[in-house]
């Protein structure tokens, strides 16, 4: 559906984008991660068509999508810094995305509406939170009925029943339409129930792309005690972290849970325990090696 090629792309000398490459699946969820300054959310403007890159390719349905207006159609962007003209009420925006999309649905608006009594009134958009502004371009979003979901810190500034009411409708229409959505976002405990594939990005660059359920399979949280102190493991197992506490060693491993577990028990443990790892950890030791490791701060 989504495919970026070797795009790389600078301003004033700063590389922005380097080689980057990206592959998004008909009708899944997306999750692109990374630390800020890593070109998230210049990628996403590349893949809008916002910007042009400087090399390599970027096709939607094996077609280019900067200036192409047919394809320019299919997607709807929420980028984290929302624009609305001046004094415009959500009615008046709705019109006007009414007279841009074709395939823009009135019925589904008002029927979106009812989820957000805090958009019935008439206040210029401008004039409300972050939060509502952020509702506001949701329900704009999804009455166009797009193809494309693309959506940069979506759900930054609103409340936890807000949060997983969006997500029910995004998830639905993913569902019914096979939707596609690309979604960036700082909350790794949010994307890990809703992503189908993560994208770990690092210095302009997708280093690490995978299904969920792989990326969670290949990397194992390893509890593990034994009499006399830790053996070397180091033939059978490649340790990421470790730490201690009491007489548990607690490692991450590359590897997936029963190949880890197997090979622990080859060194008669007194206790072993294997843990799935959550987005957020694997997001931490995956960088670990690229410079991005958390320093302990003394204070």
């Amino acid at each position: 559906m989504i495919k970026g090629e070797h795009i790389s792309k600078s301003f004033d000398g700063f590389q922005a984008l380097a080689d980057c490459n990206i592959h998004v699946r008909k009708g899944s969820v997306y999750g692109l991660v990374g630390p800020n300054g890593a070109g998230k959310s210049t990628l996403l403007r590349h893949l809008t068509g916002i910007f042009r890159q400087d090399e390599g390719e970027i096709l939607i349905e094996d077609k280019p999508v900067f200036e192409n207006v047919a394809v320019k159609e299919k997607i709807a962007f929420i980028p984290d810094d929302i624009f609305y003209f001046r004094q415009s009420t959500l009615k008046d925006m709705m019109k006007y995305y009414r007279g841009i999309y074709e395939g823009f649905d009135e019925d589904l608006f008002y029927k979106v509406m009812e989820v957000f009594p805090e958009l019935q009134n008439k206040r210029a958009i401008r004039k409300m939170s972050k939060g509502m502004q952020k509702q506001a371009a949701f329900v704009l979003a999804i009455a166009m009925k797009p193809q494309i979901m693309i959506l940069d810190e979506p759900v930054d500034g609103l409340d936890p029943v807000m949060r997983r009411q969006i997500w029910s409708i995004l998830l639905s229409e993913v569902e019914k339409e096979q939707m596609t959505v690309l979604v960036s976002s700082h909350n790794l405990r949010e994307l890990e129930d809703v992503c189908d594939y993560v994208g770990i990005m690092h210095k302009g660059s997708v280093v690490l792309e995978r299904s969920l359920s792989e990326l969670q399979g290949g990397v194992t949280k390893l509890q593990i005690a034994f009499a006399d102190g830790l053996p070397d493991m180091s033939e059978d197992m490649e340790v990421m972290h470790e730490s201690l506490l009491g007489k548990v060693h607690t490692l991450i491993v590359k590897g997936s849970p029963e190949e880890i577990e197997q090979k622990a028990m080859k060194y008669q443990p007194l206790l072993v325990d294997v843990i799935p790892l959550t987005l957020e950890e694997i997001f931490i030791y995956e960088l670990g090696g690229m410079d991005y490791e958390i320093k302990e701060i003394i204070l």
